[in-house]
């Protein structure tokens, strides 16, 4: 007996209205669409950084090679300077101690060199008492007020001092080469030293010039009168204040036994340690 073959009937249709929009499975069952897996992102390949890291050894190699290869050449002579000489700067005219010389890089002066070998020499049989250079503060502890005259000094540049001592039988005689960092300094030193000589308590009168330089510049006194320290024999003095460009030169010449000095004698040291600046 034939067994009757049974054919699956059609899906029918709702009986009320169109074709129902239900989904044949229920979401989120496997196999729906919507169970699909989300795709993950792609890893970024090695290929960019292969590319980044041989552009890199190579900037280094090429520098490396470059550098090996100007180091073993000979070096390059520079072209030779369009002028070969270049022109000195003329001799300034000696300083008669009435204008300022300018002080110029370019310029060398005697005074600019060891102040201690221009200092004058003694005469003949002469003793030398003391030589060289003066600090600052020794140099300011010579006057009357030591402080005052240690800032005033420091406030004009004061360069450096030198100085020599010497005695002869009962004279006794020191000669200072004062240098300052320009002209405006040693002028105003020179001024100051040379405004209270005139007054009694020092020499008492106006002194005389020296020749061949300014009244304004320097002259020479020689006190009216002894003077006399407690303890002490009294003594005559004189002395004189002569400015030579940047450099001031003082001399302070002692009669031991309270003699006449003659201004001549002063005079002439002066002029022979001027000779020598």
């Amino acid at each position: 007996m034939e067994h009757e073959q049974t054919v699956p009937e059609p899906r029918k249709a709702a009986e009320n209205g169109p074709e129902s929009d239900t989904p044949e499975f229920p979401p989120g069952q496997p196999g729906t669409p919507d169970a699909a897996p989300a795709p993950k992102p792609r890893r970024r390949g090695r290929t960019a950084f292969l590319i980044a890291a041989a552009l890199v050894l190579g900037a280094v190699a090429g520098t490396a090679t470059g550098y090996a290869i100007q180091y073993h050449r000979a070096p390059t002579p520079l072209p030779p300077l369009a002028q070969q000489a270049l022109p000195a700067p003329k001799a300034l005219a000696p300083d008669d101690g009435t204008t300022h010389k300018s002080v110029n890089a370019n310029r060398w002066h005697v005074t600019d060199g060891d102040l201690t070998e221009l200092l004058v020499e003694p005469p003949a049989g002469a003793k030398v008492l003391d030589a060289g250079y003066e600090s600052l503060d020794s140099f300011a502890s010579a006057f009357e007020k030591p402080e005052s005259m240690f800032g005033s000094l420091e406030g004009e540049y004061l360069r450096r001092a030198a100085s020599k001592r010497w005695e002869q039988g009962d004279i006794e005689v020191q000669v200072e080469l004062v240098q300052f960092r320009d002209f405006f300094g040693a002028d105003k030193f020179q001024r100051e030293q040379a405004g209270y000589m005139p007054e009694a308590k020092f020499a008492g009168n106006d002194g005389v010039p020296v020749p061949g330089v300014s009244a304004d510049a320097g002259r020479v006194w020689v006190y009216s009168k002894s003077s006399q320290e407690p303890g002490y024999m009294p003594i005559r003095e004189a002395r004189a204040v002569v400015r030579r460009g940047d450099t001031v030169v003082a001399v302070f010449y002692v009669d031991k036994r309270a003699r006449d000095i003659a201004e001549g004698d002063v005079i002439d040291l002066v002029k022979r340690q001027l000779e020598r600046l």
